[in-house]
């Protein structure tokens, strides 16, 4: 069984690849964009992180998002629908909650499968 980690710090890796599955840390934006910006910047982080481990959106099996005001749902799902691959929808939730700091707006974290 082998353990891969991309992008590892004393805290925390950006990537945990295990068997065929990938799991993504919550990914963040630029802490005081807007909410589309923060949302694409995220999106972005997610199709770099993928790629390096030899995924692709259209893998993700699940995506857990959280908004720090929910009155932002339509805004991030108008930048989220442009971007999901399209057939391939993964399971996924959305809530509200305090982020690391007042400045992030978004974050969302994966999981999917690798070739």
């Amino acid at each position: 069984m082998t353990i891969k980690r991309i992008d590892t710090n004393p805290r925390m890796s950006q990537a945990v690849v295990h068997n065929d599955t990938v799991y993504l840390a919550g990914q963040v934006g630029n802490a005081g964009d807007s909410v589309p910006a923060q949302t694409e910047t995220i999106l972005g982080h997610i199709d770099r992180l993928l790629a390096e481990v030899g995924s692709d959106k259209s893998r993700i099996l699940q995506a857990i998002i959280w908004l720090d005001d929910m009155k932002d749902f339509a805004a991030m799902n108008e930048v989220w629908d442009a971007w999901v691959s399209p057939g391939n929808a993964p399971a996924r939730a959305c809530g509200e909650a305090k982020l690391a700091t007042p400045e992030y707006l978004v974050e969302i974290i994966v999981i999917a499968a690798v070739d």
